[in-house]
């Protein structure tokens, strides 16, 4: 009687592990290959779908911020111990400046829901005042400031209330 031969058991060697790792790594560039083209193909090179009206109204921006440069205007916003929103406006030499028309809006820093228009009224010279309602937590303010002469000041700041 013969005896039957046994294949010999699996026995892994260092050209299996080799293979195996650059098995591996050839999937996951391939992977990163096939997601990179897909993405190069799909983005047309733009951020903004109007470019040229985004740039407009930049260079309108920054002529706007020129503007309210030379003014020297000092705006303040806080928040009143009644919850009322308080802005107080300055010339260069440090004089309140009366008769501003005053608009303004509050919204959440973090979403776009919720927003609040304010009516402002001169209270004071130079101050004037918006009662929001009831508030808590972190708003952004954006006030704009007109004067007679239609010259026009923008700020934005966040208030805090408790």
């Amino acid at each position: 009687m013969t005896a039957l031969s046994a294949k010999p058991p699996f026995q892994l060697n260092g050209w299996h592990v080799l293979a195996a790792v650059v098995g591996f790594f050839a999937i996951v560039v391939s992977v990163d290959m096939l997601f990179l083209v897909s993405a190069y193909r799909t983005f047309p090179g733009e951020v903004s779908r109007t470019p040229y009206e985004d740039g407009v109204a930049y260079n309108r921006q920054l002529a706007q911020m020129t503007a309210q440069a030379e003014l020297g205007w000092t705006p303040v916003a806080t928040v009143a111990a009644d919850g009322a929103v308080r802005v107080e406006v300055r010339d260069k030499g440090g004089v309140p400046l009366r008769g501003l028309v005053v608009t303004g809006r509050l919204e959440r820093p973090a979403t776009e829901t919720g927003r609040i228009v304010l009516k402002f009224t001169e209270t004071a010279p130079g101050a004037y005042l918006a009662r929001p309602g009831r508030l808590t937590g972190a708003w952004d303010l954006s006030v704009a400031l007109t004067d007679p002469a239609k010259r026009r000041f923008e700020a934005d700041r966040r208030l805090t209330w408790p």
